[in-house]
């Protein structure tokens, strides 16, 4: 699908199969959610700018490439987002974060915001939304929108698992955001979750399933 790369790496995808069973426990699932979060990491920051600075080294003076720009905003949507944050944050520790409090109303399948704070400078830096989960695409949706209310223009999107059907209503709101991925499932169930999925990230994180 135009707009999503798959991380299929192998330690990617040993750890999503772990995940996915119903016996792993809860320090395992947040374990693993956290090493995830630095494997997706790495393959989205792959092609941020560097330049060029001249430091010393104990030898001898080199010209070396380091990170251009300002630093990356990450944007964990509450709950579940904030197990791949600390990962990515293990990567990239200067970074920003917003906070995006959105929940799926479990009758209308619909986001209702609750919490948002982001730094004031977002048009200026780029952007990392970080969802496990991209279901039906809604709270994904909601979120990038905020983002750009508050005046985010450059944008990605984070997650472990997507549907098919969320991944195209997600890219037909925002097109022009890139999507990463370990993998996408084959759709949801009545009650909008991923199939065969792994169940809620959060309450499997949290222990509140």
């Amino acid at each position: 699908m135009k707009g999503v790369t798959i991380v299929d790496h192998p330690l990617v995808q040993h750890k999503l199969t772990l995940m996915r069973k119903k016996d792993t426990s809860i320090k395992s699932f947040r374990e693993l959610l956290k090493e995830i979060g630095v494997l997706v990491c790495y393959e989205v920051t792959r092609d941020l700018p560097l330049e060029k600075v001249e430091i010393e080294t104990p030898l001898t003076a080199m010209s070396a490439p380091q990170l251009a720009g300002k630093k990356l905003v990450f944007a964990p949507i509450l709950r579940a987002g904030m197990g791949m944050l600390d990962g990515m944050l293990e990567l990239s520790p200067a970074a920003r974060v917003a906070h995006i409090g959105l929940y799926r109303d479990p009758a209308t399948l619909e986001c209702v915001e609750y919490y948002f704070k982001a730094p004031a400078d977002m048009g200026e830096r780029l952007v990392v939304v970080i969802d496990p989960m991209l279901a039906t695409g809604n709270t994904a949706i909601a979120a990038v929108d905020r983002l750009k209310e508050a005046g985010a223009t450059r944008i990605r999107m984070a997650c472990l698992l997507a549907s098919s059907e969320g991944l195209s209503k997600f890219l037909g709101h925002h097109p022009e955001v890139q999507v990463w991925t370990a993998a996408v499932d084959e759709g949801l169930n009545d009650h909008g979750y991923i199939l065969p999925g792994l169940g809620d990230a959060g309450d499997r994180m949290y222990g509140t399933r």
